[in-house]
């Protein structure tokens, strides 16, 4: 019941402030995500802003594209509903907030199971072998249409206020924070550590309060949400890659004409390539990425010999956990990305 008030709450802010915004064409694309609006920000800026770009200029205004960014109408699987119900057009959204939609998005955390980021870029796209038949089992079973899938901006690395971390017995007793997420608890645990799931909007305040002693994200998110301000210790375990999923209201999306559609679809395209393109430069980046970080923070990386040890401690629990949650059918989607992993890696 308190969860069903907090979901009716928020969808009801967001109707005020929706209808608090300027009156456009016929037709209007909100799309809300979690990030920083500016594009050289975060992968959801830069993918809002070049789709907002093409798409107004493509249909030359036939379809206008409102951004609401900062999570300015609600927690990712809230706004997810919300565009379940038609209140709002799209989100650019996280594996957390979909896991809570589509449960099937919990094979992407087998931990170590993507050897580098080019595999991840062929494996983790809706035009993948694996990415055509994960969209279309997320679209049945949830109504959505999928306009896109990358990763959320680089491999995960483990940030902490305590001691680097260069073996499993250094995770030991460490308060990493999660998403929501079995398979990212179950992670954490499997190495020693003990999950604490916090909603994105408390990450900072609960790192810098000592709710948490750590955190685990890709080194853009570390960079933007400033961890360097609140974190000394930085190991590079590169341990998993998550998903990010850009959805749409599958009603607003048929109600466009075929020109439309056909915009937009080449729109979402173009910009999930710019989303990836900037992950990569914000990783690599002086200002901000992984030497802007080494300024404040101490880094380290693991080598592949403790990489091994980390996957053997953790890759049998999060399997389990697969297996148990997902079922028949999670094992069938987990093999086919593995299988699909495999060819992309010859």
């Amino acid at each position: 019941m308190k969860l069903f008030k907090k979901v009716t709450l928020a969808a009801a802010a967001t109707a005020l402030l929706l209808a608090a915004a300027p009156a456009f064409a016929q037709k209007t694309m909100r799309i809300a995500h979690l990030n920083p609006e500016s594009p050289f920000e975060s992968h959801s800026g830069a993918m809002a802003a070049v789709f907002k770009n093409l798409v107004e200029t493509g249909t030359n205004g036939s379809v206008k594209v409102q951004i609401f960014p900062n999570g300015q109408l609600g927690k990712d699987n809230e706004v997810i509903q919300q565009v379940r119900d038609g209140i709002v057009e799209s989100t650019i959204s996280s594996s957390g907030g979909v896991a809570q939609h589509y449960k099937m998005v919990g094979v992407f955390d087998l931990p170590f199971a993507f050897p580098n980021i080019a595999v991840a870029d062929k494996v983790m796209d809706k035009n993948s072998v694996f990415g055509k038949k994960l969209s279309a089992d997320l679209e049945a079973k949830t109504g959505l249409k999928v306009l896109g899938l990358l990763d959320s901006g680089g491999f995960f690395a483990i940030s902490n206020s305590k001691r680097p971390i260069k073996s499993v017995a250094d995770m030991a007793g460490l308060r990493i924070r999660t998403m929501t997420l079995p398979t990212h608890e179950t992670t954490v645990k499997s190495l020693g550590g003990n999950p604490t799931p916090l909603p994105w909007a408390e990450v900072y305040t609960g790192l810098q309060t000592g709710v948490a002693d750590g955190q685990m994200n890709p080194i853009p998110i570390i960079a933007f949400a400033k961890f360097d301000e609140v974190q000394k210790y930085l190991s590079i375990t590169n341990h998993v890659i998550t998903p990010y999923f850009w959805l749409v209201n599958a009603k607003f999306y048929a109600g466009l004409t075929a020109d439309e559609r056909r915009v937009v679809d080449d729109a979402a395209e173009v910009a999930v390539e710019a989303g990836r393109g900037i992950s990569r430069i914000i990783e690599a980046s002086t200002e901000k990425g992984l030497p802007k970080l080494g300024k404040k923070m101490i880094i380290n990386a693991l080598p592949p010999a403790e990489l091994k040890k980390f996957a053997a401690a953790s890759q049998p629990a999060v399997r389990k956990v697969i297996e148990e949650q997902l079922g028949a059918e999670g094992v069938a989607m987990l093999n086919a990305m593995l299988a699909d992993i495999d060819k992309a890696a010859k």
